[in-house]
């Protein structure tokens, strides 16, 4: 189908990736964010090969690499809080074949390419989706009025606790928590010595920093902990917790700044759902299959849900045909990474000693090979062509 009128839920980075990939190949698009303006909080991200051939597909590829560092996979590797080595990082000729990188970036930057490549006037914000049937038609509260719009199509990606998912799947399992909570940081200043990045395992406990483009760090803690504790000052807890962490952990920590570090606990989709489609309302990102973030991939797969969508719009003669693809392609996908970042948030977050040690002990012994196999089949995917620009997209 070459063109039709879609509603998109949700201006987060898989409904505004969805609404650019529908702008390029000639639909005409609305964004319906329901929160007075882009929700631009939020620290660092990384998208990895996977998610950046999907971003060149929406012509937006450069411009996100332009505003982004590059990484290796897992930067130096995997270490212990004391600072040894429990895993190198995919050797550089693995990496170099398979054409796979990570970049780093803020959520902010991304949001903001993601909006300039729609047409003026597309994306409404103060826009509360608060009815949907399956035959496109949505109502949505804005500006004290309520408002009703019909398209071919309505794309549902307003996150993890979706409004479109509950109306039209009401049987559907809720989210479930993941058993551990993720601290978000970005240093105040430039590091002075250029950091490749990494992962640190503790009991219970995992750091992660990458480089930001500036020469700023991204930095992530995550621990178990039971679902809405807070803390007074969260900044002060992710210190006491990982102060004594090898380097350079103490000294990114202190070169945050308090007041901008960001909390929320983990939750996940744990069953699946039967569908991602009803009707002409498919859902999209976390709406579908919200996942853990234990392997960085919930915006990636938002990202590649956006693009599939888009080809299969593309290329098949109508829109139940193009879903039933969608549901066809990305069902098996994520159902299969959603699963394998739960299992990986299972070993890291291992918290008794003895479990700790066992663990340790097989990722020193464990063949590089199998983690870069690990990492090809998540990295090393290939999105459909979308083809020339058909809708006027600025990119």
């Amino acid at each position: 189908m070459s063109e039709g009128a879609a509603a998109v839920v949700g201006g987060g980075i898989g409904g505004l990736a969805a609404a650019a990939g529908l702008v390029r190949i000639g639909w005409r698009v609305t964004v319906l964010e329901r929160a007075p303006a882009l929700r631009e909080l939020g620290a660092g991200m990384s998208l990895m090969t996977n998610a950046q051939r999907c971003l060149d597909e929406l012509g937006v590829g450069a411009e996100v690499r332009r505003r982004s560092a590059t990484m290796r996979p897992g930067g130096e590797g995997l270490r212990t809080a004391m600072g040894w080595r429990l895993m190198k990082p995919a050797s550089e000729a693995f990496v170099r074949s398979r054409r796979l990188s990570s970049i780093v970036l803020s959520r902010r930057e991304l949001l903001r390419v993601l909006e300039r490549a729609l047409p003026p006037g597309r994306l409404r914000i103060g826009a509360e989706v608060t009815g949907v049937d399956e035959s496109g038609q949505l109502t949505y509260r804005s500006g004290g009025a309520m408002k009703t719009i019909t398209a071919d199509l309505v794309v549902a990606a307003d996150g993890l606790n979706s409004t479109v998912r509950k109306i039209l799947q009401p049987e559907a399992p809720a989210p479930v928590y993941s058993g551990h909570s993720v601290w978000r940081g970005i240093t105040e200043h430039p590091v002075p010595k250029s950091d490749p990045g990494g992962n640190t395992w503790g009991r219970g406990l995992e750091f992660g920093r990458m480089p930001l483009a500036d020469g700023r760090v991204y930095w992530y803690a995550v621990a178990n902990l039971r679902p809405g504790l807070r803390h007074l000052d969260e900044w002060q807890e992710v210190r006491r917790r990982f102060g004594r962490w090898h380097r350079p952990i103490p000294q990114l920590i202190a070169a945050t700044a308090p007041e901008t570090v960001l909390r929320h606990d983990v939750y996940e989709m744990a069953t699946p759902l039967p569908s991602f489609v009803s009707g002409r309302v498919v859902l999209l990102g976390d709406a579908a299959h919200a996942m853990t973030s234990d392997l960085g991939q919930g915006a990636c797969q938002a990202i590649e849900d956006a693009v599939v969508l888009c080809g299969a719009l593309a290329t098949e003669p109508g829109v139940p045909a193009a879903l039933r693809r969608y549901d066809e392609e990305r069902g098996p996908r994520t159902q299969v990474i959603t699963e394998a970042s739960r299992r990986m948030g299972e070993v890291k977050l291992v918290e008794r000693r003895l479990a700790v040690i066992r663990r340790n002990v097989r990722m020193r012994l464990s063949s590089p090979r199998q983690g870069e196999l690990a990492l090809a089949r998540i990295g090393d995917w290939r999105p459909p062509a979308l083809g020339q620009d058909k809708g006027g997209a600025v990119a």
